[in-house]
């Protein structure tokens, strides 16, 4: 994307230079968590001949290739060493360990231990309470509340994940993101040639209102044919949070106008599943350049809209709109 072809010009109702402070990653202390089995008969944490202790039985399940935690089938070489059936094919059939030639030994009884463990979401040190059988813990981690979020800058692959204020203080101070506050917004986007449209991210704007981050995305990319313009709001945080918020955008000129309005997706979501399910204010390429005017060969669109927080009403039963002062 050619920044110098485009301008932007924000205002919100709110401060103008946004008051975000800077957020580390806080220092969690390594804690250490007791393993649990159903198996009566087996107390791990006692010392058994042939058996390891407790504070090794993590380490056995752990493959020594990819260090993520083995699940069945769970491969061993003829010496015993073992590794995730993903690692196998990684490491064309050979031990990492003494270089002998895999096979197809399943390590059973590695398996059986696993099965009779319980361990701590790998998340707790983020907040997350629950402990799980060992082979229901990888399904919820890919679903856990407390699990970081990715970076919501779609204009690069940044591979950035944390909490959401450290993602503030990155999306400011790394991807030079415009910051303002206030629940309403007022956008003109510029662009000398408009028929010259790449798959890219023409901007991104980050608002705080109702305590809350708000990530506004306008880009332009082809649908079919014929190139598109979008703009779409999502919600830094959760979809049960983000189901709280509303918002509206509108676009127009020469006496037409279009206007959208929805619930903004969570940034759980990825940029891409959003942009690609038009869930948002979509402006063909004919219809942007009527509202562009002149001779039409230079885009001008002015996008506005505001954020507002739904509250229920307990009497009623119904959601009322509770606007930003």
């Amino acid at each position: 994307m050619d920044i110098d072809n485009i301008e932007c010009v924000s205002s919100s109702d709110g401060i103008e230079d946004d008051e975000i402070h800077h957020h580390h990653h806080p220092n969690h202390r390594h804690q250490q968590y007791p393993l649990k089995s159903h198996n009566k008969n087996i107390i791990i944490g006692s010392v058994v001949p042939g058996i390891a202790p407790a504070t090794s039985v993590h380490e056995l399940l752990e493959c020594p290739v990819c260090t993520n935690s083995m699940y069945p089938p769970i491969h061993q070489c003829p010496n015993g060493h073992t590794l995730c059936s993903t690692c196998k094919t990684r490491v064309h059939n050979r031990c990492p360990t003494c270089r002998q030639e895999l096979g197809d030994i399943r390590c059973l009884a590695l398996e059986k231990v696993a099965e009779s463990l319980e361990l701590p979401c790998k998340y707790y040190t983020l907040g997350c309470p629950d402990i799980f059988p060992y082979y229901s813990k990888l399904k919820h981690e890919s679903v856990c509340n407390f699990r970081p979020y990715s970076c919501p800058y779609a204009g690069s692959e940044c591979a950035v994940n944390g909490d959401i204020p450290f993602l503030v203080s990155h999306l400011r101070d790394d991807h030079k993101v415009d910051m303002h506050s206030g629940c309403t917004f007022n956008h003109r986007y510029v662009k000398s040639n408009p028929r010259e449209v790449e798959n890219a991210t023409w901007m991104l704007t980050v608002f705080h209102c109702f305590g809350q981050y708000f990530c506004l995305h306008f880009e332009a990319f082809q649908l079919g044919m014929a190139p598109v313009y979008m703009a779409f709001l999502r919600f830094m945080g959760d979809e049960a949070d983000a189901r709280n918020y509303s918002y509206s955008l509108e676009v127009g000129g020469n006496g037409r106008k279009l206007i959208w309005e929805g619930t903004p997706r969570s940034i759980r979501d990825s940029h891409r599943k959003v942009r690609d399910s038009h869930d948002g204010l979509i402006i063909q390429r004919n219809m942007a350049l009527f509202f562009s005017g002149g001779d039409r060969k230079e885009l001008k669109l002015r996008v506005t809209g505001r954020i507002w927080k739904e509250q229920q009403n307990s009497d009623a039963g119904v959601c009322i709109p509770n606007l930003c002062s």
